[in-house]
C-alpha cells in the first residue's frame, strides 16, 4: 500500500508539473502580431512582439531571431519554434522587456549567400533578398524612435546562425551583440566584428553543420582581437538551441550588452 501511495503521489506531482509547464508556455500565434515589410516590390513577412509598456516613453531593446532551414515558408507561423518562445514567456517579458522580430524566410531563399557549408564558407558581396530586407526593416524600426538603438541584438540557429554571422559582418554598426547558434561564418570577415560582443554555440557532435564552422570563426575572431565567447556542448548534435535559449545566463548576457558610444 505504501509503495502504491508513493507511486500515485509521484504520478500526481508529474501531472501537476506538466500542467504547469503547459500553462507557462506562451501562445505564440496570439502573442506575436502578423506583419510584413515591403520595399521595391519585395516582401518579408515577420512576427512582431512588443513589450507590455511599449506605449510609454522608454526605449526598449530589439531582438531579431532567425530560424533554420526547416521553418522556411509563406505561412508566417512555422518559424515560431526552436527557442524563440524563450523570449516570450511571462518571466522573460517581465525581466527583459523588448521588441522581438521573427521573420520568415521564403521557401526558395536563405538568410545568407553562403557558398558551401562543409568547408569554411564565403559570403557574397551582396546580401540575399530576405537578408537585405531584414536589415532595411531593422533600420525602419529604429527610426520610429521606440527602439533603443544601442541595444539591437541578432540571434539565429542553423541557417539562421549563418545569417547571424553574415548580417552582423555587413552591419556591425547596427548590432550591440550577437548569438549565432550551430551555424558558420566567413573567417575572412572577422576583422569587421571586432567591436561586436559575440557568444557562439555549437554541439560537439553536430553532424549537419560541423562544429569546425564555429571553431574556425572563433579562432579568426580571437586573432583579430574581438570580444567573443564560445560554448561547445559535448556529445550534443545539431540541436544546440534548446540548451542555449533555455539558459537564463545566456539571456542575461545578451540583454546586458550595449553598443559603445559613437
Amino acid at each position: 500500500m505504501k509503495l502504491l501511495c508513493t507511486a500515485l503521489a509521484c504520478l500526481l506531482l508529474g501531472s501537476a508539473a506538466l500542467a504547469q509547464e503547459a500553462a507557462d508556455k506562451p501562445d505564440m500565434k496570439a502573442l506575436l502580431a502578423d506583419r510584413s515589410f515591403e520595399r521595391d516590390g519585395a516582401r518579408l513577412r515577420y512576427r512582431f512582439l512588443e513589450p507590455a509598456d511599449a506605449a510609454g516613453d522608454t526605449r526598449h531593446p530589439l531582438v531579431i531571431f532567425l530560424h533554420g532551414i526547416g521553418e522556411r515558408g509563406t505561412d508566417n507561423t512555422r518559424q515560431l519554434c526552436n527557442g524563440v518562445e524563450r523570449f516570450c514567456t511571462a518571466e522573460a517579458r517581465a525581466k527583459h522587456p523588448c521588441f522581438l522580430v521573427v521573420p520568415q524566410c521564403p521557401p526558395d531563399a536563405t538568410w545568407s549567400p553562403i557558398r558551401g557549408t562543409r568547408e569554411n564558407p564565403t559570403f557574397a558581396e551582396q546580401p540575399t533578398g530576405p537578408g537585405g530586407l531584414l536589415l532595411d526593416l531593422v533600420d525602419e524600426l529604429v527610426k520610429e524612435g521606440r527602439v533603443d538603438p544601442d541595444r539591437v541584438y541578432l540571434t539565429g540557429l542553423s541557417m539562421g546562425g549563418y545569417g547571424t554571422w553574415d548580417l552582423v559582418a555587413r552591419r556591425p554598426d547596427l548590432f550591440a551583440a550577437a548569438l549565432p547558434v550551430c551555424g558558420g561564418g566567413d573567417p575572412a570577415q572577422a576583422a569587421k566584428l571586432v567591436g561586436v560582443p559575440i557568444w557562439c554555440f555549437h554541439g560537439g557532435a553536430d553532424g549537419l553543420v560541423p562544429p569546425e564552422r564555429s571553431r574556425a570563426m572563433i579562432e579568426a575572431l580571437e586573432k583579430a582581437g574581438a570580444a567573443v565567447k564560445y560554448t561547445e556542448y559535448e556529445g550534443v548534435g545539431h540541436d544546440s538551441w534548446t540548451r542555449t535559449y533555455g539558459d537564463r545566463e545566456v539571456l542575461e548576457w545578451l540583454f546586458s550588452q550595449k553598443r559603445p558610444a559613437r
